[in-house]
C-alpha cells in the first residue's frame, strides 16, 4: 500500500522526498526484512502469552526421543505470528498488482488456512492424527490447480526473448552501456518453458511430454503443466510439514532457502544478469524478491522463540504455508527441476517417510514381521534414537537435538549455493 501510495504520488507530480527509493528493489526487500522482524518480535511475545492462557500446548508421544516430554505443553499454532510476519510488509512495499505477489498471498492465506484447521483438530479435540489425510490433501490439490491454471493464462506469465534486428510486434528498449546507447529489441512470450540443471541447453519444454500433434498437443501440455505445478505444492509442502519436528529446524531450514529462491528469482529478473548466466530472462521477478525477503525476515523473527528450547512451535499453521510458499515461488521463477537441491532437506525427509513406510510393508507382507530401515522417520529423528532392529545403524550414538538441528541447516546453506552455481555450471 505504501508503494502504491508512493506509485500515485509519482503519478500527480509531486515531489515527495525519497518517493524514488520506491523503485529500488533493494530498499523495499531490506523494508520488508526489517519490518518482518520487527513484528515478529512484537506480536510473539503476545500471540505465545494468548496460547499459553488458552492451554493451546502440543500434545506429545512418549517415542522414547531424548528431551522429547520436556516438550509437553509448549505452545503450538505459532505459525500465526510468521504469516503475519510475511503478509503486513508485503501489503504495504508489494506491486499488488503483480500476478506472482497474488498468487503468493493467496498461496499464503489458503494453505495458513489449511493448517491451523489440522492444528485445531489435534489442540482442541484432542485428536493427535488431525485432518484426514484425504482432506488435506484435497486442499492442497485445490490450491495448485489454482495457482497451475493461473501461471497458465496469465499475461504477466511470460519470458522475454531479446534481438539485435527488429522483427513484426517487438518492442525496442535502450540499453545504455559505457559512454555509448544500444538500441535491442525484445518480445515478450507465453511459454511451457522451465530450466533444468547441469545442462548446457539448459531449457526444458513441457510440450516434450506431451501426446499427439495439433490443438490436442497443445491442450495436454497445459494439462501435464499444471499437473507438475499442482504435484510440487503438495509435494514441497508436505516435506516442510515433515520437517517441522525439531526446535528450529524447518523455520531455520526455510529462511536459508527463502535466501536461494529470492536470490535466483534476482538474477532471473534481470535482464544483465540473466544474459551473462544465459538464463531465461522473466520480466517482473522483483516482486518474488521483495515477497521472500519478508519470508525471509518473518522467519529469523520466529526463530527468536522457536530455538531450542522453543517457546512455541509453527504447527502446520506455518510449515504447510512455508513449503507452499517456496515451491509456487520456485515454479514462477521457472526453477521447480532444482528445488530436490535446495530444497534437499525436505526432498530426503520425505523419502525416509516413503521408504520407511512402504518396506515396512512389504517386509511384513513377505516375511510376515516388518522391518525397518531408519530408527525412525522422518529423518531427523533416526538421529535421536537408538533401534537395534534397523538396517541402518549409523551413526552409532544418538546426536543432541539443537546439534542435528544446525547441522541440517549447514547441509542447506552447501546445497543452497549449489543450487546458485548450477545456473553456471553446466
Amino acid at each position: 500500500m505504501i508503494y502504491h501510495l508512493f506509485k500515485w504520488f509519482e503519478k500527480m507530480g509531486w515531489d515527495i522526498p525519497g518517493a524514488n527509493l520506491m523503485n529500488y528493489i533493494s530498499f523495499r526487500a531490506a523494508a520488508c526484512i526489517i519490518l518482518a522482524l520487527i513484528i515478529a518480535f512484537w506480536i510473539g511475545p503476545k500471540i505465545i502469552h494468548k496460547l499459553q492462557k488458552k492451554q493451546i500446548g502440543e500434545t506429545i508421544r512418549d517415542l522414547g526421543l531424548e528431551g522429547q516430554l520436556s516438550k509437553k505443553g509448549t505452545p503450538t499454532m505459532g505459525g500465526i505470528i510468521i504469516l503475519a510476519s510475511i503478509l503486513i510488509p508485503v501489503l504495504l512495499f508489494c506491486n499488488l498488482t503483480s500476478i506472482y505477489v497474488l498468487l503468493l498471498i493467496f498461496t499464503t492465506l489458503c494453505l495458513g488456512a489449511i493448517g491451523f484447521k489440522d492444528d485445531s483438530i489435534k489442540v482442541f479435540k484432542k485428536n493427535k492424527e488431525g485432518m484426514k489425510e484425504k482432506s488435506k490433501i484435497f486442499g492442497q490439490l485445490a490450491v495448485g490447480l489454482v495457482v497451475g491454471v493461473v501461471l497458465l493464462v496469465s499475461k504477466q506469465n511470460v519470458i522475454r526473448l531479446y534481438s539485435d534486428t527488429p522483427h513484426q510486434g517487438e518492442k525496442q528498449e535502450v540499453v545504455k552501456g559505457v559512454g555509448d546507447e544500444k538500441v535491442i529489441y525484445y518480445r515478450d512470450v507465453k511459454s511451457r518453458t522451465t530450466t533444468i540443471p547441469f545442462l548446457k541447453h539448459n531449457e526444458f519444454k513441457y510440450s516434450w511430454l506431451a501426446p499427439g500433434e495439433g490443438k490436442f498437443r497443445d491442450w495436454a501440455t497445459n494439462v501435464i503443466y499444471v499437473l507438475i505445478i499442482t504435484f510440487i505444492i503438495i509435494a514441497v509442502s508436505n516435506g516442510t510439514n515433515l520437517t517441522d519436528g525439531m526446535d528450529g529446524l524447518a523455520a531455520g531450514t526455510s529462511a536459508i532457502v527463502g535466501v536461494t529462491v529470492a536470490i535466483l528469482a534476482y538474477l532471473s529478473g534481470n535482464a544483465i544478469f540473466a544474459s551473462y548466466l544465459n538464463i531465461m530472462y522473466i520480466p517482473n521477478t522483483a516482486e518474488i524478491v521483495i515477497f521472500m525477503a519478508a519470508f525471509v525476515g518473518a522467519l529469523i523473527g520466529f526463530l527468536w522463540y522457536n530455538t531450542y528450547p522453543a517457546q512455541v512451535f509453527m504447527g502446520d499453521t506455518g510449515s504447510l504455508a512455508l513449503g507452499g510458499i517456496i515451491a509456487v515461488a520456485s515454479v514462477m521463477i521457472r526453477k521447480e527441476f532444482l528445488i530436490p537441491i535446495f530444497c534437499g532437506i525436505f526432498f530426503v525427509e520425505s523419502l525416509s517417510v516413503l521408504i520407511q513406510r512402504y518396506y515396512f510393508k512389504y517386509t511384513r507382507k513377505k516375511k510376515g514381521e516388518g522391518v525397518r530401515v531408519f530408527r525412525m522417520s522422518p529423518l531427523h529423528h533416526h538421529f535421536q534414537k537408538e533401534n537395534p532392529d534397523a538396517l541402518i545403524q549409523w551413526p552409532h550414538h544418538v546426536i543432541p537435538e539443537a546439534k542435528i538441528t544446525v547441522r541440517f541447516w549447514i547441509i542447506t546453506i552447501v546445497l543452497g549455493i549449489l543450487s546458485v552455481i548450477t545456473l553456471k555450471i553446466r
